[in-house]
Formats: structure tokens, C-alpha cells, sequence
């Protein structure tokens, strides 16, 4: 079974029932499959066939559904870009995707053609409203999710329709999600949270959906008053902004609320506390990548202990080894390995890197784990020296190359910081020379940078600690420079 099968369970079964809300607008599910419908017969007019790939570089928008809906149906593989991206980092990805074609509503610099979501309403309003014809099996790719490496050049992950298919029956069944549910979806689409957790189960279950750009601290009371959703998908950092409405209308939300659930970065102990006393809920936290999609989860209907992760989902399989490759007994850390359905099918391109990351038929996270004698597992932080920051990954690397073309810097190390918002956030230490001023290097980075990987702080250093084999030893900079 492929996913277009699995969502017709939506698209043809409640094809009468209104299942999206977006900036005033409902759709029912029958007007999100026939505006799918046209979007992939305009793709097979344009000479896309399966496996060609589709890169989308928009913010959440119910184009962006209709545009990954043709593609399921089709067999194009969908490439999300991060809207925060810039230009270094996306022609990055246009270059190692090599895409038949683009869709932004902003000019870009490259060869590829690029369409903007405007011109494909035009020409798909006159093409048929019914399903292209597609033989497609769930080992197909349906998606490529670039996610950093530690050489700080992205890495394609394929995720195959097999791959969002289990991840989305597993959550749909061990959460509860119902089409009962009323789903209020602000993550961001371009990531696998929203997309493969939040599109997936809405589509899967069938419920109620609002599409919100992003979050915003700002309207968050009235979309939660107003839609009085029963099921929220977050990231600690919107968890910690909620805490700042007032306890009355965090109570009024509580009420008609069913589930929250937090994932993408460690939720801070303390702001679980704080929202179960304000909105009278325990988060269920979970545990997930870009390369596995969902691995863990503490359980919906039994005990959700703080500061886990839970327990394996079904079909997954986990392993804790230590550097020699030796399970480790229960209470020490180890690093997880993961196997089942919903693991990645490999890097795109990358036959080196998909070697590296598996050992014994098993995926290696890199994350670092403890697990309970009763099964649930504790993050212990990583291998890598990735920082996560309000749910996105970071990995120095990129940012220490793009500094060192710096002219005014001879070396550069990045290294995370706690952060109680956004978890951790990038710090940047340098060995600087004649000219170099902070405000200017965090103009260059701003223009060259995602907004999240730049630096809160430039620390002027005479040296960088190192070994004796010379590699830079940050756990020696200064937590509180």
C-alpha cells in the first residue's frame, strides 16, 4: 500500500466532511484531493515521473499540501526546504537534489526552473479534477529531508512511503487521534514534525485541522480560544511561550484540550511542571529524527515520566551499545541503534554516508541513552557536538567554515549553550584580528545564515584549546563567556 491509498481514507471516505482550516478558509477533503488531482496532472504535463524530485520552498500554506499530495500520487519525491534558508545553504540543497523544478513565492538564483504557487492554481484550474493513473509500491521514495552532517555539508534522507505509513498508523493508534479531533497544526511543514507527524495523522485519522503559518506568541490565546483544539503538536520553545498567558485563559484552553505533545529538542523538567499546573495536562514528550521519523513515545493512556522519552513504538527495535559495539546493562549509557519500518532508506546520493550509518542492520542515532529497568529510555545527550535550537538541528561545522572565509577570523569553534526558550543556542568563539567587530560578522551571517544558526554571542579569544593531536577540545570554552 502506498500513501495515497492510506489517505484516501480521508480524501475519498470524508470526502464531504470539511477537514482543513487555513487563514479563514475550510476545505473538505474532497476539495483537497481534487485540487491535488490537478496539481499532479500538471506535473505529468510538465514531464515529472517517478522518482524525479520536487523541491518546495515556501512557508506552511495549503499549497504546500496540495503540492505533496501530487506528488504522493504521482511518485515525484517531495524536497522541502526550510524557509529559513538562505542562499549558500539553498542552492546546496537544489544542487544535490537536482530537482526537475522549484516552487517559492520568492525569486531564486539558479538554473532550475522556478514556479510560483499562484501561476500553478492558473494552469492547473483547467486540467482534470480526477486521479492520475500511478503504480506505485510503499518502497518508493516519497520525500528527501536534508538534515546537517558533521562535515557540515546537509545530507538528503530518503523516506519512503513505507516509512511515513508506519510512522503515521503507529501515532495515530498509540495516541488516540480520532476524526473526532480538532488538530491545531502550527510546525512548520518543511520539517518532519509537521510534515510527517502533522499532515500524516490528520490525513490518516481524518479529524478537524488549522493550518497556521507559524506560531506566534502574539495570537496564540485567540487561535487556541477561537478553534478550542483537542490535540497540539509543539517544540519546548512554544511550550515555554505558552507559559506566559495568564492562568485563566491557560485554563480555558486546558479544558478543551485533549493532548500535547512536545518533540525535536529536550523539554526542560520545569516547564512541564509549569504547564501541568497552568493548563492541567501532562506534555507527552517523544523521541524522533529526520532519518527514522518517529522511535519512541511515553504512552498516551499510562505513565508519562518526565524527563524520558518513553518507549519504543511498534515495529522498532532498540539496541544500546557502547564504542566497541557491546550492548550496555540497563542504567548506563549507550548509543541508540534503531531498527524497523520507519527507518530512512538511505542518504540521497550518499552510498558512503548510508554505509557509515548503519552497523549490524541497525541505524546509528549518534543520540546518547539510558533505559530503565521497566523499558523507558532517557536522552543522555549526543555524540556529535549537534546543538539543537527550538527544535532545529545545528551542527557547528557550517557555522565555523562560513566564519573562517571571514577575513577578520583565523579559527573559529561554535559550541551550544543553554537556553531556557530554545533549549541551546549557538555561541561562537573566535581568534580574531585588526577589524574584526561582532555586529558586522553577525550582519554577514544573518545574510548568509538560517536565522537559527546564528551566533548569540562572539567571544574573542587569544587561542582555541586543543589536544595534543591538535582537534579542538570545546568542552574547555567557557560555559559563560
Amino acid at each position: 500500500m502506498n500513501l495515497s491509498q492510506l489517505f484516501d481514507l480521508s480524501l475519498r471516505g470524508k470526502k464531504d466532511v470539511v477537514g482543513l482550516e487555513h487563514q479563514g478558509r475550510n476545505y473538505t477533503f474532497g476539495e483537497i484531493d481534487a485540487r491535488s488531482n490537478r496539481i499532479a496532472h500538471l506535473l505529468l504535463q510538465r514531464g515529472f515521473v517517478p522518482g524525479d524530485r520536487l523541491c518546495v520552498y515556501l512557508a506552511n500554506c495549503v499549497e504546500m499540501i496540495d503540492l505533496f499530495v501530487a506528488c504522493v500520487k504521482t511518485g515525484v519525491i517531495f524536497v522541502p526546504i526550510n524557509i529559513l534558508y538562505r542562499g549558500r545553504e539553498i542552492s546546496h540543497i537544489l544542487d544535490d537534489a537536482a530537482p526537475r523544478a522549484v516552487v517559492s513565492k520568492t525569486s531564486l538564483d539558479c538554473a532550475i526552473p522556478v514556479w510560483t504557487p499562484a501561476e500553478i492554481a492558473n494552469f492547473a484550474a483547467t486540467l482534470p479534477n480526477t486521479r492520475p493513473a500511478a503504480s506505485l509500491d510503499g518502497d518508493a521514495p516519497a520525500g528527501i529531508i536534508y538534515t546537517s552532517g558533521t562535515t557540515g555539508a546537509s545530507k538528503g534522507a530518503v523516506l519512503t512511503h513505507h516509512n511515513f505509513a508506519i510512522n503515521a498508523t503507529n501515532l495515530v493508534a498509540c495516541w488516540s487521534i480520532a476524526a473526532a479531533d480538532r488538530f491545531l497544526l502550527a510546525l512548520p511543514l518543511f520539517h518532519v514534525h509537521g510534515l510527517g507527524n502533522g499532515i500524516h495523522t490528520w490525513l490518516v485519522s481524518g479529524c478537524r485541522m488549522r493550518l497556521l503559518e507559524r506560531f506566534d506568541q502574539r495570537s496564540a490565546a485567540t487561535e487556541f480560544l477561537d478553534f478550542r483544539p483537542t490535540l497540539f503538536f509543539g517544540v519546548p520553545t512554544v511550550y515555554v511561550r505558552l507559559l506566559d498567558l495568564d492562568p485563566d485563559t491557560a485554563r480555558r484552553i486546558g479544558e478543551s484540550a485533549r493532548l500535547f505533545v512536545s518533540g525535536s529538542a529536550p523539554l526542560p523538567a520545569e516547564v512541564l511542571r509549569d504547564f501541568e499546573r497552568l493548563y492541567g495536562h501532562t506534555i507527552l514528550e517523544r523521541y524522533g529524527m529526520s532519518e527514522t521519523l518517529m522511535n519512541m513515545s511515553n504512552p498516551y493512556a499510562g505513565e508519562r515520566r518526565a524527563g524520558t522519552v518513553g518507549l519504543p513504538l511498534p515495529g522498532v527495535s532498540v539496541r544500546l551499545l557502547n564504542p566497541a559495539g557491546e550492548p550496555v546493562p540497563e542504567g548506563e549509557t549507550g548509543e541508540i541503534h534503531l531498527r524497523g519500518p520507519n527507518i530512512f532508506a538511505g542518504y540521497w546520493r550518499r552510498d558512503d554516508a548510508t554505509k557509515a550509518a548503519f552497523f549490524d542492520g541497525y541505524f546509528r542515532t549518534g543520540d546518547l541513552a539510558t533505559r530503565s529497568s521497566d523499558g523507558y529510555y532517557t536522552l543522555s545527550g549526543r555524540k556529535s557536538d549537534l546543538i539543537i535550537s527550538g527544535g532545529f538541528n545545528i551542527y557547528p561545522r557550517e557555522i565555523e567554515e562560513f566564519l573562517q572565509e571571514q577575513p577578520e577570523i583565523s579559527e573559529a569553534a561554535v559550541r551550544g549553550l543553554p537556553d531556557r526558550a530554545r533549549g541551546e543556542v549557538p555561541v561562537a568563539y573566535v581568534v580574531a584580528g585588526p577589524g574584526f567587530d561582532a555586529a558586522i560578522m553577525e550582519e554577514r551571517c544573518r545574510a548568509s545564515l538560517a536565522s537559527f544558526k546564528i551566533p548569540r554571542r562572539f567571544v574573542v579569544v587569544e587561542s582555541l584549546p586543543r589536544n595534543a593531536l591538535g582537534k579542538v577540545q570545546k568542552h574547555l570554552l567557557p560555559l559563560r563567556p
